[in-house]
């Protein structure tokens, strides 16, 4: 997992260099899971030639027991295994029936969350990203991608006059709106970096704080990406923001169209749950938040989707590396009440954010996921749920207020509406005394890739960013 988030820039830095290799003209590009849809939108900003966005499309549901599953549910499984509440024949049935089909994760993790992004900023053709995996109709999608990118070549329209702030707050509406993986708000801010535009984890939570919360997705909710593609994809997820005054209809697309003349004939299906108009949503804001204090001036984020209870106050269980934090869980050597902080996995100290899916779900299958907090300058996967807090910062590598906490500390967690905040409960003047004797930690990776984007890579604040930018530019690629 460390190799993760790197891969998305190492994505990004690639088709740069084959683009620029070998001089092609545009760029159609296809990707199928989590770090490979910002890394192509990324280099497709980057270059600033004309292109358009293909989704390798969703994996089919899982069938279980009667019940639709996905990946997740194996995770939290082996939790459920470790508290005895299940056989390991159940887990391996269960293993067996989750993934019956080529195609990313079913629920609206980071994959599924991406390719929502990829149609409401404007670099994907309208309904492309809703196709399961094995649909033939995604040929069409295909060869109509093909058609559209000799048109924008044709037309002039590059990438950057698509992606502009509006087109990012439309983004990030989607991912709110959908309960959406908290990976959006790392991914968003360094599309936006490409840019040249400003758009940070808190530009992303401004839009979060204010969309409603509408598509009842996994894993907050009841459904999964295939069930959404059934009433119509995510036009109709961006129709219901447009109709409810949430997305702005005159952002440019592929297409050559608005998004309002894309949406023009798209109407929000009767008798169905699975997306709810926005003036009655699930709840009044998104299902994605973020959170600011003095244990994160940069800010956290947290995913409120399905999240019965929205505070939580405990004293501190401090673990220098997610391996530490799982070994504990699994032998349920934690108390219910406390706060798990998971510290020295974020983009430098990792190196790479790891994704702490396997602890978070170990907790949610013993049944406590809603009994206790956990806290990490690392990410969480988009299949996350409970109180659970990433992207803190800044992180512990460089000194940041996670790498002070001590076991016993009291942490304070508030994501309610117009408050939202991480709190640690310890003097100023304590801890100075602790930052003055504080000594960063060494990590293991101290050649190879790991360590070269340990050199390089920015805080999550603004999406963990390992180049200057479009800002530091003296040329754009597709004007050479």
């Amino acid at each position: 997992m460390k190799s993760s988030l790197v891969s998305r820039d190492v994505i990004a830095d690639s088709v740069e260099l084959t683009m620029r290799g070998h001089c092609y003209d545009a760029l159609v590009g296809l990707a199928g899971c989590d770090k490979s849809l910002p890394g192509l939108m990324m280099a497709m900003v980057r270059l600033n030639v004309p292109s358009v966005f293909m989704y390798g499309g969703s994996i089919l549901p899982g069938q279980f027991k009667g019940k639709t599953v996905t990946v997740q549910d194996v995770f939290e499984a082996v939790g459920a295994h470790a508290a005895g509440k299940i056989s390991e024949e159940e887990i391996e049935a269960l293993e067996q029936a989750a993934c019956p089909s080529s195609g990313s994760c079913g629920g609206q993790f980071t994959a599924n969350t991406m390719a929502c992004v990829s149609e409401a900023i404007g670099l994907a053709l309208p309904g492309s990203a809703g196709a399961p995996a094995p649909y033939d109709s995604r040929d069409a999608y295909a060869f109509a991608s093909g058609e559209a990118v000799l048109h924008l070549l044709k037309e002039k329209i590059r990438p950057r006059d698509i992606v502009t702030r509006k087109a990012l707050e439309n983004a990030a509406a989607v991912v709110a709106a959908t309960g959406g993986s908290t990976n959006g708000a790392l991914h968003l801010p360094a599309i936006a970096h490409e840019a040249g535009i400003d758009f940070t984890i808190h530009d992303v939570g401004a839009i979060f704080s204010k969309t409603p919360y509408i598509a009842d997705l996994k894993p907050g909710g009841k459904y999964v990406a295939f069930d959404l593609y059934g009433i119509g994809g995510v036009p109709v997820v961006l129709k219901a923001l447009l109709e409810g005054g949430f997305l702005h209809g005159d952002c440019l697309t592929v297409t050559g169209k608005t998004m309002a003349e894309n949406l023009a004939d798209i109407h929000l299906p009767s008798g169905q749950d699975i997306v709810l108009p926005a003036s009655a949503p699930l709840s009044p804001t998104g299902g994605v938040v973020t959170l600011t204090g003095n244990l994160a001036p940069e800010g956290a984020i947290v995913k409120v989707a399905g999240l019965k209870n929205l505070t939580f106050t405990g004293p501190a269980r401090v673990f220098e590396c997610e391996e530490d934090a799982f070994a504990c869980v699994e032998a349920r050597g934690y108390k219910e009440g406390e706060v798990l902080v998971i510290r020295n996995e974020g983009p430098k100290g990792g190196p790479g954010m790891r994704e702490m899916l396997a602890t978070t779900a170990a907790l949610y299958g013993q049944g406590t996921g809603d009994k206790v907090a956990l806290i990490t300058d690392g990410r969480f996967s988009g299949a996350t749920r409970g109180f659970c807090i990433g992207h803190v910062g800044p992180e512990a590598a460089v000194g940041g207020p996670i790498g002070l906490i001590r076991d016993g500390d009291i942490i304070a967690l508030d994501a309610r509406d117009g408050i939202r905040t991480i709190t640690l409960q310890v003097s100023d003047d304590e801890l100075e005394k602790r930052r003055a004797a504080w000594q960063p930690r060494t990590h293991d990776y101290q050649s190879g890739a790991l360590w070269k984007y340990a050199q390089t890579v920015g805080s999550a604040e603004h999406g963990a960013v390992t180049h200057p930018g479009a800002k530091a530019e003296k040329h754009v690629f597709a004007d050479l």
